[in-house]
């Protein structure tokens, strides 16, 4: 496949899974996965922060770096040891003892993955690491969302893209069929009972409220519960988000 970078009006649509693996063979060496930085980030009250490099979506309001466009560009590489380290490092000196990986998509390379959450449950100083994923692969692979059920601090966030295959392809330059893998990861996180919430970009400058009232609907159809803690997004126009708003074509108004 092309490697996709940004969508731009009259992109081919792609499959999320082929680049979930195409992206690990450029971001991941053995156990080892490249970060742009690790240092503490004010949300969640607070909370040291592992910024990865490279995602299986090309959302079109994503604020992450170009890291995720160009993953071989930047960044460098850690192994799960130096991660945790620190993460550590950055919290005792914010005072926080939380602790997440955030940017491009953390789930990419498993076995790093599996790693830092194994250091993270035997480390004294953490007592929740917060997983934030498009959910793509944890709808995939069951297995992987088993094997995150053994750990005790971790809370998974689970970023919702839209409310239909054709919002889901517009936005993210994924194929639309793969639209069901999102919700299928959130039933793989209720049924192997993983602490998580649901959160998406409902924001109504690209989502009409039909399709916003949709996804509520399928969030309801796993269970009720999930609404109550439902987590909405609007879109914030950091400069790289503006930069692939403007590559697909799209001006909005703030």
């Amino acid at each position: 496949m092309t490697y996709p970078r940004y969508i731009t009006p009259g992109f081919t649509p792609f499959d999320p899974v082929e680049l979930a693996k195409e992206t690990e063979k450029i971001v991941i060496k053995n156990s080892r996965r490249k970060y742009t930085s690790i240092h503490c980030a004010g949300v969640y009250g607070g909370i040291s922060t592992a910024y990865t490099v490279g995602c299986c979506l090309r959302c079109i309001y994503c604020w992450v770096s170009m890291s995720r466009d160009f993953p071989e560009k930047y960044g460098k590489f850690y192994s799960p040891e130096e991660v945790v380290s620190n993460l550590e490092k950055a919290a005792r000196g914010y005072g926080t003892h939380k602790a997440r990986i955030s940017g491009g998509e953390p789930t990419l390379g498993k076995e790093h993955l599996l790693n830092v959450l194994e250091l993270i449950e035997r480390n004294d100083w953490f007592n929740l690491f917060i997983l934030e994923t498009n959910g793509i692969l944890l709808g995939v692979d069951k297995e992987y969302v088993e094997k995150l059920s053994n750990f005790s601090k971790i809370h998974v966030r689970v970023s919702l893209k839209a409310g239909n295959e054709e919002g889901f392809q517009r936005r993210t330059g994924a194929i639309g069929k793969f639209f069901n893998l999102q919700f299928i990861a959130i039933s793989n996180l209720l049924n192997s009972g993983v602490s998580f919430h649901v959160a998406a970009m409902t924001d109504s400058k690209i989502m009409l409220e039909e399709e916003r009232g949709n996804l509520i609907k399928k969030l309801e159809e796993i269970d009720k519960r999930l609404v109550e803690n439902f987590e909405e997004e609007n879109i914030d126009p950091y400069k790289t988000s503006l930069i692939r708003l403007e590559k697909a074509g799209i001006k909005l108004k703030w």
